[in-house]
């Protein structure tokens, strides 16, 4: 809602929303089933989060289980790269989305790309769909 009305988020919005993606993946892949999640982790720490869920948060999400080993979660962040300029254009081709295109400075002024030790690769949005499918599905072999 705060996206929708303009309002970038900070980490107090984000935390809990990635607790929750996080109980998501262990869930899912407890089940044994393969999963692709899309979203902005922005910040190494957001991502950090999905891995290992709130014990590692820097805003707690509640205090149930802290006593418990965390559960990790093995994840292959693909981190699409692109310029503002090119980003900027695609987004403003978009209708009907929550997060209007003046937000997006926010979201680069945001952003920590993955580095080592992360687990990731990155990929150009200069590619096309078909090549950055190719280039995940082969770093997943």
């Amino acid at each position: 809602m705060k996206m929708g009305k303009g309002i970038p988020l900070k980490d107090q919005d984000r935390i809990p929303w990635l607790c929750n993606l996080h109980d998501i993946l262990l869930r899912d892949i407890a089940s044994g089933q393969h999963v692709v999640l899309a979203c902005s982790a922005l910040k190494k720490a957001y991502r950090d989060v999905l891995i290992r869920g709130k014990q590692c948060a820097p805003l707690q999400c509640d205090e149930t289980g802290k006593d418990k080993q965390p559960a990790e979660v093995k994840l292959l962040v693909v981190h699409l790269s692109g310029s503002f300029e090119v980003i900027s254009r695609r987004l403003l081709k978009r209708k009907g989305h929550f997060m209007p295109p003046e937000l997006l400075q926010s979201q680069f002024d945001t952003l920590e790309p993955p580095s080592a030790p992360e687990n990731f690769i990155q990929i150009s949005v200069d590619k096309n769909l078909s090549e950055i499918i190719a280039t995940v599905m082969e770093t997943l072999k």
